[in-house]
C-alpha cells in the first residue's frame, strides 16, 4: 500500500515538473507561440494597433496615402555607384501598415514597383509579424519569392520575439525591437526610437554581381540598407528579385536583417 502511494506521489511530482518546464515565460512583449502559423499576438504590447478596416488608396506620383498614413519612394538604386556608404535611395513611412489589408495595398500600388521600394518593406513586415504572427506571415508571403523564404525568416523571428522556458525575460537573444533597427538613426545606445517620419535608407551592394539574370525566369539585383545603429557591418544585405514580365519585385534573400543586433540601452517605445 505504502508503495503505491508513493509511485502515485512520484507520477504527480513528474507531471508537475513537465509542467513547469512547458510553462512561458510573461512580459510587456512577450508573443505566444502556439500554432502552426506563428502563434497569437494577445501579450505583444502593439497588438492593438492591428486594424484590417480598408481605406482609399490615393496614389501621387511617388507618394502613396493610405487613410492617414502616408509612403514616399525617394531616389533608385544606382548600379553603377561606387560609395556604398551613402543612401542614393530611402523610403519614408509615418507608419508601419496596420495590417495585411493595408501592407497589400502599399505593395502593390507603389513600394513593390522598385526594388527599395520592395526592401523597405521587410521592417514593416517584421514588426507587423511580432504584432500579429499569422498576418504577418502572411506579409511575408505576399512580400517573398518562395515559401521557403517565408519559412527561413518566420524560424528566427519565432524565436527573436518569444519570451519562453527557454528564452526567459532577461535573456538577450530576444530582441522585441528588431524591426526598428534597420531604421535611421535608430541605435543600441538610443533605445533603437528613429526619427519620424520612419526612414529606410539604401544602396547598391558592393560584395556581388549588381545584378544576376536567370534566362526565362527574372532577374535578382543585390542591395543594401544602411543601418549603422545595430550592427558593426552596418551594411545589411538584401536580394531582390523581379520575375520576368512582372512589374513588381519581391524579396528573394534578407537574412542579414534579422540577425542579432547589438544589445539595448535605453528604453524602446515602439512603432506606431
Amino acid at each position: 500500500m505504502e508503495k503505491k502511494n508513493l509511485n502515485k506521489w512520484g507520477k504527480t511530482l513528474m507531471i508537475a515538473l513537465m509542467s513547469i518546464g512547458m510553462t512561458t515565460f510573461t512580459g510587456c512583449n512577450k508573443k505566444s507561440s502556439g500554432g502552426s502559423n506563428g502563434g497569437s499576438t494577445s501579450g505583444d504590447s502593439w497588438a492593438h494597433l492591428i486594424n484590417e478596416t480598408a481605406h482609399e488608396v490615393q496614389v501621387n506620383g511617388n507618394t502613396l496615402t493610405y487613410g492617414d498614413h502616408v509612403y514616399t519612394v525617394n531616389g533608385e538604386i544606382n548600379l553603377n555607384e561606387t560609395n556604398f556608404q551613402t543612401a542614393t535611395a530611402w523610403v519614408t513611412f509615418t507608419n508601419v501598415p496596420s495590417g495585411y489589408t493595408e501592407f497589400e495595398a502599399v505593395y502593390n500600388n507603389l513600394l513593390g514597383k522598385s526594388m527599395h521600394g520592395t526592401a523597405a518593406m521587410i521592417p514593416m513586415a517584421f514588426e507587423i509579424y511580432a504584432r500579429d504572427a499569422a498576418l504577418g506571415e502572411k506579409c511575408l508571403n505576399l512580400l517573398c519569392n518562395s515559401t521557403s523564404t517565408v519559412q527561413g525568416i518566420v524560424r528566427q523571428l519565432k524565436n527573436k520575439f518569444n519570451y519562453s522556458a527557454y528564452s526567459p525575460e532577461n535573456d538577450l537573444y530576444v530582441q522585441r525591437f528588431l524591426p526598428a533597427a534597420t531604421l535611421k538613426n535608430a541605435a543600441w545606445n538610443n533605445g533603437y526610437n528613429p526619427t519620424e517620419p520612419y526612414t529606410v535608407e539604401m544602396v547598391r551592394s558592393a560584395n556581388a554581381p549588381q545584378e544576376t539574370t536567370i534566362t526565362g525566369y527574372g532577374t535578382n539585383y543585390y542591395l543594401y540598407i544602411l543601418a549603422p545603429g545595430g550592427w558593426d557591418s552596418f551594411q545589411r544585405g538584401v536580394e531582390v528579385w523581379q520575375a520576368m514580365g512582372s512589374d513588381l519585385y519581391k524579396v528573394f534573400n534578407c537574412p542579414s536583417t534579422y540577425t542579432q543586433c547589438k544589445n539595448i540601452h535605453g528604453t524602446w517605445n515602439g512603432l506606431k
